[in-house]
């Protein structure tokens, strides 16, 4: 498991090994279902995956009923056929295959391995939760009617978690539930309330701030973990760096002489909701089980578990 950030270099390597070993750790990623993406994107790379490891296309060799046979090796679950439907002999044109199959067809003969895999790894490097380290985790899941209290179960999720933040990414569906920077959450690790009870998960409580009808509130998430100590270890690694990145940078500043108001850095303040921004990224916030505070601190709306909390 590598834990990387966009700014280590990895841009320029030159060294083929490295490319491969970089390479091969984004295709596990992909595959696996780890970093969502939409699904003309996985196409696009299984396509290249195809072309550097069947090489050019052979019409006598690579058709749709090939792709069909062997597009597990090249799509994550989600986006492959459905086994319902394999026993059908034709497939439709916007089928996972047939699409895979003409991405394959148009790479040029001239294209190599290494190009291929740049290409591969510069879509990878694109996506903010690139280089994260995985944890299993689970959420609750919103309770929408009589129905879905009695059956609701708790959602699984991958907490992904890189120098740049924390990411929610909902396991079964392969989206991305909650993406914050650092700057943007603070967070606090809480044991279990039962120690001796082996069903009893410590969790990672994660705060941030939204608009929510005109007005500012924090929302708070609980993540459920056998993980999530080393969730917390590992974030609060990440917001050290940074403190001490931000500071140095006000340091040089004040050296050079530069004036408060054109400072462009400044030190972030964390495990403080009040100093965070409003996340960036796009949240499924309807799809998660939050406690709303205001601004004052007091609880203004509860969901799942936290109504029997206040």
């Amino acid at each position: 498991m590598l834990i990387k950030g966009r700014s280590s270099g990895e841009f320029h390597v030159s060294d083929q090994k490295i490319l491969e070993l970089l390479y091969e750790e984004a295709r596990h990623n992909i595959l696996e279902g780890r970093y969502p993406c939409e699904v003309v994107h996985y196409i696009m790379l299984g396509g290249i995956q195809a072309r550097v490891e069947l090489g050019p296309y052979n019409p006598q060799v690579h058709s749709t009923h090939y792709f069909r046979e062997e597009q597990s090796k090249y799509l994550p679950m989600h986006v492959r056929k459905s086994a319902t439907w394999t026993w059908l002999p034709i497939s439709s044109k916007n089928s996972a295959e047939v699409r895979l199959l003409e991405q394959f067809k148009r790479i040029p003969n001239t294209a190599t391995n290494r190009k291929l895999m740049k290409k591969y790894l510069e879509f990878c490097w694109s996506l903010p939760f690139y280089g994260s380290a995985f944890f299993e985790g689970q959420v609750e899941q919103p309770v929408r009617g009589l129905t879905s209290l009695i059956t609701h179960q708790d959602i699984p999720v991958l907490v992904a978690i890189n120098s740049k933040g924390l990411y929610i990414i909902d396991d079964l569906q392969c989206s991305v539930l909650l993406g914050l920077r650092f700057e943007e959450f603070s967070w606090e690790y809480a044991r279990p309330s039962k120690e001796e009870d082996p069903n009893c998960l410590p969790c990672l409580f994660i705060q941030f701030m939204v608009v929510e009808n005109g007005a500012r509130v924090s929302k708070i998430l609980q993540v459920f973990s056998r993980q999530a100590s080393l969730m917390d270890t590992l974030i609060t690694v990440f917001v050290t760096q940074l403190k001490s990145k931000s500071n140095d940078e006000t340091d040089k500043a004040y050296e050079n002489q530069i004036s408060n108001d054109n400072e462009t850095h400044s030190s972030l303040v964390m495990g403080t909701t009040h100093t965070a921004t409003l996340p960036s990224l796009s949240n499924k916030l309807s799809k998660l089980t939050l406690a709303t505070f205001d601004e004052d601190g007091h609880c203004i709306g509860q969901m799942g578990s936290w109504s029997f909390s206040y």
